[in-house]
């Protein structure tokens, strides 16, 4: 006898607004699940140069 479960795709991740689904391959939990599910969150992302820049001035 073979068991081909699956496991699941998603984990319940609770804080104190309550429970909400999060999938199961990321890192983040209930609060930012919440962040994504509300609030309309670009994919922009910072120039190379500025993150150099920033990496520049941390060092100084």
């Amino acid at each position: 006898m073979t068991l081909s479960s699956k496991p699941p795709r998603t984990r319940t991740e609770s804080d104190s607004m309550g429970t909400i689904e999060v999938a199961s391959d990321v890192y983040w939990g209930a609060q930012t699940q919440r962040s994504l599910v509300h609030f309309t969150i670009g994919n922009d992302r910072m120039p190379r140069e500025v993150i150099r820049a920033l990496g520049i001035l941390k060092k100084a």
